[in-house]
C-alpha cells in the first residue's frame, strides 16, 4: 500500500467509519470543470478519489459513464491531461489517495513503463484496470507494485472459491468488490448479500474491502458501509454532472451539482456505523 493509502485507512479505522470513494470521469465535461470538481471532492466528503481515464470502448461501464467518457474524449482529454489534473490537485492536497480507473488499451498505447513512471511522478497512488486479469500480471500489475503503486483488483458475485485466491494475489491498496453482476449503475445492491460476500472475502485477505456498482443514494451507502471498509460511488456523480449540462457544455451549476451529491451521500457513509 502507498503511504497515503495506508494513512487514510488507518485514520478511518480510528474514526470507525468506512471510506467514501468517489469516481468521476477526468475531463468531463471539460478540463477546468473536471479539475474544479476534483479539488472540491475532499471537502465534500470524499476520502479516496477514483479518476476515470476515458476510453472509447468501456465495456464494464453503464450508459452514464460511457457518455461521460465520450464527452471527455470529444473535448480532447487523454492520459497526459489526467496526469496534469493530478499534479494540479497535488499542489493543494498531498494526503487524499488518488486511484486512476480505466482500460488497458490507452495505457498500452501510451507505453506501460512510461505510464507507471508518469503516474508515480504525478502523485497517483494506484490503479484499477478492469480488463487486465491476474493471468496478465506481468504486463502491468507486477511492474506497478515494483514501483510502489497499488494495483487494485475487482472481485464480483461470480468470483468463485477457485478464482478468488488468484484475484487476491498481487492485489494491494484495497479490494474492489463489485456488488452486482452487470455494468455500472445498472441496479441497486442488496445489503445482506453484500455483507455476506464482504465477510467471505475478508476471511481470505487483510486488505480493506470497498464496495461499488449501483450505490446511488445516502441510504444505500449507509447500508453498504455497515459491512464494507469503503463505499464507492460513481454513476450518481457522473449523472449529476450530465444533468447540469447546457447543450453538452458545462453550466454555472455543473461543479456544485457534482459536489452536492457527494456531500449528500457522504452523510450516509458517515452514519453507517452510528
Amino acid at each position: 500500500m502507498t503511504q497515503r493509502m495506508t494513512d487514510r485507512f488507518a485514520k478511518l479505522a480510528e474514526e470507525n467509519r468506512p471510506a467514501f470513494v468517489t469516481y468521476f470521469m477526468g475531463g468531463d465535461p471539460d478540463y477546468d470543470s473536471s479539475l474544479a470538481i476534483m479539488k472540491g471532492l475532499p471537502a465534500a466528503g470524499a476520502d479516496i478519489i477514483e479518476l476515470g481515464m476515458p476510453f472509447s470502448d468501456p465495456m464494464a461501464d453503464g450508459p452514464s459513464i460511457q457518455a461521460a467518457g465520450l464527452r471527455s474524449l470529444k473535448g480532447g482529454h487523454n492520459l497526459p491531461k489526467c496526469f496534469e489534473m493530478v499534479r494540479a490537485f497535488r499542489e493543494d492536497d498531498n494526503e487524499t489517495p488518488i486511484v486512476v480507473m480505466g482500460y488497458y488499451n490507452p495505457i498500452y498505447q501510451y507505453g506501460p513503463e512510461k505510464f507507471l513512471d508518469d503516474a508515480k511522478e504525478a502523485g497517483i497512488d494506484g490503479m484499477i484496470v478492469v480488463d487486465l486479469p491476474p493471468e496478465m500480471d506481468e504486463e502491468l500489475c507486477i511492474p506497478a507494485l515494483a514501483k510502489g503503486l497499488n494495483f487494485i483488483r475487482l472481485a464480483t458475485p461470480t468470483t468463485d472459491e477457485k478464482r478468488l485466491p488468484k484475484v487476491l494475489s498481487n492485489t494491494s491498496g484495497f479490494v474492489y468488490y463489485v456488488s452486482i453482476t452487470g455494468i455500472t449503475g445498472a441496479a441497486a445492491p442488496e445489503p445482506d448479500q453484500v455483507a455476506a460476500s464482504v465477510a467471505h472475502i475478508k476471511a481470505k485477505t487483510d486488505l480493506p474491502i470497498c464496495v461499488g456498482f449501483g450505490v446511488r443514494t445516502a441510504e444505500q451507502a449507509s447500508a453498504i458501509g455497515r459491512a464494507a471498509d469503503g463505499v464507492v460511488v460513481g454513476s450518481a456523480i457522473v449523472s449529476a454532472i450530465a444533468d447540469s449540462l447546457d447543450d453538452g457544455q458545462a453550466s454555472a451549476t455543473t461543479v456544485s451539482s457534482a459536489l452536492d451529491i457527494v456531500s449528500s451521500i457522504a452523510e450516509g457513509v458517515r452514519s453507517a456505523r452510528d
